[in-house]
């Protein structure tokens, strides 16, 4: 998170990733392209690559420590090695922090690798959409429509909440593809996020008591705290009055809760049918707010933080020792 964007680009970051894993056992890497993305139809994602020149990665790792048949683990990290805000461009004064808005890769990431060479018996899945987010001539437009991968229609309201955009289709793909039976996805998503709980804690949505009692104990466990923040219904009607089936932004008021409930919309059997308890326990993890380290903490210097790749991991181990 800390290396500067130009030093950290999907291509980079990937084979970063691929030197890290190389050698590990029970693990397969995919580096996948933008032309396999397109045949997948992750059109949401690919609109945010058009305003840069950088090739778009979409990482894809798949872990083995338990039978084949047991369901996975699936973890999906937003990957924005720079975000300039696209044509809705953000102000020049902090703009280099956003060489971290790849921090949910980053994050979850290095907590895949400590379940690999820790060697839990879990089968993992983790995912990252790799991208700039810049304002070239053929970028993302405010008002264009685009269709995700799972069919709904997003209308990009503001080109800078693009986070959202790139997680919708690798959220669509990895729950629908390969069916875990928890899956986290992290990401420096918003600023009401930042607003709203400062340093201290990370926001955390989920549909799921049981994985917020498991977050929220790693989190405490390894001072990497979580918040639990609403993921409600009843902030749908904030984007989804556009000419599309959502839009990427509802305004100012709740903007953290706006966007979770965005992303909800493209996991999989995050909803039960009729009684039945949903398919797929998800939580969204907003880190904006913890990302940068402003004052020394408990073991954090000034600067990128990391977090929570610590309670990730603790989440994991626990994960494994309930089997």
């Amino acid at each position: 998170m800390e290396l500067p964007a130009n030093l950290m680009t999907p291509t980079a970051f990937c084979a970063r990733m691929v030197k890290e894993f190389q050698g590990l056992g029970n693990v397969r890497v995919n580096v996948r392209d933008e032309a396999w993305a397109e045949e997948k139809g992750m059109r949401t994602f690919l609109s945010v690559t058009k305003g840069t020149d950088e090739p778009a990665k979409f990482f894809e790792l798949h872990y083995s420590g338990a039978p084949a048949g047991e369901k996975p683990l699936a973890f999906v990290g937003k990957g924005i090695t720079f975000d300039s805000g696209g044509i809705s461009l953000k102000p020049a004064e902090g703009m280099k922090l956003m060489r971290g808005d790849m921090g949910g890769a980053a994050t979850l990431l290095s907590a895949a690798l400590a379940i690999v060479k820790l060697k839990l018996p879990i089968n993992l899945v983790a995912v990252a959409p790799l991208t700039e987010n810049l304002p070239g001539p053929k970028a993302n437009k405010p008002g264009d429509i685009v269709y995700a991968m799972n069919g709904k229609t997003v209308e990009i309201d503001n080109t800078d909440a693009e986070g959202r955009l790139v997680l919708a289709d690798a959220l669509y793909y990895v729950t629908s593809e390969f069916k875990p039976h928890t899956v986290i996805d992290a990401a420096t998503l918003t600023g009401a996020m930042m607003i709203a709980l400062g340093e201290p804690y990370a926001g955390v949505f989920t549909n799921s008591d049981s994985l917020w009692n498991e977050l929220q104990l790693s989190g405490k466990e390894e001072h990497d705290r979580f918040w639990r923040m609403p993921l409600d219904d009843d902030y749908v009607p904030q984007i989804s009055q556009s000419n599309a089936d959502l839009q990427n932004t509802g305004g100012r008021p709740a903007g953290a809760c706006t966007a979770a409930i965005f992303l909800k919309a493209f996991v999989d059997g995050v909803e039960g049918e009729g009684s039945a308890q949903p398919r797929t326990r998800w939580a969204h993890v907003d880190i904006a707010g913890v990302m940068e380290c402003t004052r020394p903490g408990p073991y954090q210097n000034k600067g990128m933080t990391g977090r929570p790749t610590r309670a990730f991991i603790d989440f994991a181990r626990r994960l494994a020792e309930k089997k």
